[in-house]
């Protein structure tokens, strides 16, 4: 990490604290816009500029581009991915080792263990989950069910002085409590009276806000357009990894169909190398793709050089029954993959995972495999032990650099408006 005594001298003089507001390490569109929309809150209505607010997305830079959604939200309203902050680019225990970090957690309210050492750093925490634990009397909570943390935001704002939110905060609001709240839809059973309220509030305030519809669809097909990424990214962004003793299977939900998918450049090459670098011995990809009226088709690629652990993973899928898959096998340009339409599209990867998992326990596994969620690493130090995304990343920032990156939002300005 850095040593926090560079550059923190004139910052020590100048400023108190350096007061970081951050989500969780799934790190979505509510996380991110909730971090952002209340740092610029905090830094247009604190007293005395006491602290700098500064925003921190908590996955590494090179992370950025899996989060398609968001990436687009940001692109659409002109808030350049060059002015935000990774977690990758501050030191945040250095700056609590010296004394200067404030934190406030929006869209999550407990540290994984690696950040335990900051948890006596955190002053507010605005959350949409059940409390799992009490914070200590010096820390402001809000923890209330509603549908997207972003809607308890809102309400923060809305509270405040009055003047204070502008459009492009409004607008990444609107999108965020949509997309979370499935356009408002009761059916969908995630949206509460809080949300429709905050939602209304914003399309009061800004009449220009496109419609919800448009805004909605537009989020829910950047979701999963995944045009943009490479090979490798498509496969990272829904991974969840099956282990035996022996080995290691991945399992990569990919929003394409298979003929798009097969069509990639360098395709085979791309399968082989992600899956050497991460010492998978197979990988079955599971591609989800939507028709016009919304509804799923489902179709499975199982890779492996290992013509053995193929042939067992085809044969458990082919002939599962709890439940069928009805398998139709397609031809596949390469022995080493296998190819099917799966004809039970209400099978997904939650039901399909104990019949891999069936599989390779035939493999030879002594003791029963697990399964993992896979997230990305939380510090550097792993991702370059993994697979150094970070090689290509900017060095991180001295709390110096930070200050003058966002000094622009202490002057007022919203983050992503122009020097």
């Amino acid at each position: 990490g850095i040593r926090p005594g560079l550059g923190c001298r004139g910052h020590v003089r100048h400023h108190r604290e350096i007061h970081v507001v951050m989500g969780n390490e799934a790190c979505d569109l509510d996380s991110t816009v909730s971090a952002l929309a209340l740092a610029y809150f905090l830094a247009k209505t604190s007293p005395a500029p006491k602290a700098a607010f500064i925003p921190v997305l908590n996955i590494p830079r090179a992370e950025f581009a899996l989060r398609t959604e968001t990436t687009f939200l940001l692109r659409e309203r002109g808030l350049p991915a060059a002015s935000l902050i990774f977690r990758d680019e501050i030191d945040l225990g250095g700056l609590h080792r010296a004394g200067l970090l404030s934190l406030t957690l929006v869209d999550h309210h407990v540290l994984p263990s690696a950040d335990a050492a900051l948890e006596e750093a955190v002053v507010e925490v605005l959350d949409h989950r059940p409390l799992e634990r009490d914070r200590g009397a010096g820390c402001r909570v809000t923890a209330e069910p509603v549908g997207s943390c972003a809607t308890l935001v809102t309400e923060r704002i809305a509270q405040g002085p009055p003047g204070v939110l502008d459009r492009l905060t409004a607008a990444l609001l609107h999108g965020t409590i949509l997309l979370d709240c499935v356009n408002l839809s009761p059916a969908a059973g995630k949206v509460t009276p809080r949300d429709v309220a905050c939602v209304s509030l914003l399309e009061e305030r800004f009449p220009e806000l496109p419609a919800r519809d448009a805004v909605f669809q537009a989020l829910q097909a950047a979701k999963f357009d995944v045009s943009g990424l490479t090979t490798e990214q498509m496969l990272r962004k829904d991974l969840k990894v099956l282990s035996s003793d022996e080995l290691v299977l991945a399992i990569s939900a990919i929003y394409v169909d298979l003929e798009t998918f097969l069509r990639r450049p360098g395709l085979l090459q791309d399968l082989d190398a992600f899956c050497r670098a991460r010492g998978y011995a197979g990988l079955v990809a599971m591609m989800i793709s939507f028709n016009e009226g919304n509804e799923p088709s489902r179709q499975l690629a199982v890779y492996s050089r290992r013509e053995p652990l193929r042939s067992a993973v085809c044969r458990a899928l082919e002939e599962a029954t709890t439940p069928s898959l009805h398998l139709q096998p397609l031809l596949s340009p390469w022995s080493c993959l296998g190819t099917y339409a799966q004809g039970n599209a209400l099978a997904s990867r939650k039901k399909v995972l104990p019949i891999l998992r069936a599989a390779l326990g035939g493999q030879g596994a002594a003791g029963g495999p697990g399964e993992e969620e896979v997230v990305p690493p939380p510090t550097p130090m792993n991702s370059l032990v993994e697979e150094c995304p970070l090689a290509q990343a900017v060095p991180p920032l001295c709390p110096q650099d930070v200050l003058e990156r966002v000094s622009r939002i202490a002057a007022g300005q919203p983050p992503g408006s122009p020097k």
